[in-house]
């Protein structure tokens, strides 16, 4: 039996219309799905009758299925001649160790085929009708990793990290929040930068809060969120404000923040 093809898909930030055609294709080819607990419901109930759908989803301290058997399930899966869907949440290549199953379906000789995603930090903030870079405001964006194995700390180039001419995105930074702000001031960004933290962006569940780096922890204390929390730090977040006011308020004082459900 000659084996089967693997797509490494992104499902991108959570809402189905912004699957990529590529994406819907494939999907619509799979014998087998398996996918990551970041993709939601509406995107599953795409997925023909018939097709074996695989929940491998980890959480923060919760992986019931180790990656490496992950990358063994992939493989074993071709082999049998199935034409497999990797359905990941956002951008299968950012933060999604999308890059690790490539290289185990690269030393077994399994066909694949790499179907990017638009990520949370650009669907998150496009929902806010907020640029990542602006002119005058912010020249570049970068992406980074709030959280690290075995809640190990945070080891980032946090002078760099803290430039104020550019965007920081912080992917699944909520547990480590007081951790990222207090180094982020300490190696001299503005205690005063906007930011706007997104949970569930994107989605009819989408929670947004709109406040300034200092009182991020304070904000977070205070809410309930259900799910990875992505946070954008830097001058362009205030734009967030400024273009949704009745649904990214600030509240009552500057410390506070409003939780705005989309």
């Amino acid at each position: 039996m000659s084996a089967g093809k693997v797509y490494l898909v992104g499902a991108g930030p959570g809402d189905p219309e912004l699957l990529t055609l590529k994406a819907v294709r494939a999907i619509s080819e799979a014998d087998v799905v398996v996918y990551d607990r970041l993709v939601p419901e509406s995107i599953l109930a795409t997925i023909g009758d018939g097709v074996l759908q695989i929940n491998v989803g980890k959480r923060a301290s919760f992986h019931p299925v180790p990656q490496g058997e992950i990358n063994e399930m992939l493989v074993r899966l071709a082999r049998a001649g199935r034409v497999v869907v990797r359905l990941k949440g956002g951008d299968p290549f950012i933060f999604g160790r999308g890059s690790e199953e490539a290289e185990e379906l690269e030393r077994a000789g399994i066909p694949y085929e790499v179907v990017p995603g638009i990520t949370a930090a650009q669907g998150c903030a496009a929902a806010a009708h907020m640029p990542l870079t602006h002119r005058g405001m912010a020249s570049g964006v970068r992406f980074v990793t709030g959280h690290r194995k075995a809640d190990e700390p945070l080891d980032l180039d946090w002078r760099s990290l803290a430039d104020p001419e550019t965007t920081l995105v912080v992917y699944m930074g909520l547990s480590n929040a007081g951790e990222i702000v207090r180094n982020l001031i300490d190696h001299g960004l503005p205690a005063s930068t906007p930011v706007l933290a997104v949970c569930q962006g994107t989605t009819p569940r989408e929670q947004r809060f709109c406040t300034h780096l200092e009182a991020l922890p304070l904000v977070l204390k205070d809410v309930s969120l259900s799910g990875p929390v992505l946070f954008i730090i830097g001058k362009v977040a205030a734009i967030a404000r400024e273009r949704n006011p009745q649904r990214c308020a600030r509240g009552a004082a500057e410390s506070e923040a409003v939780p705005v459900v989309a």
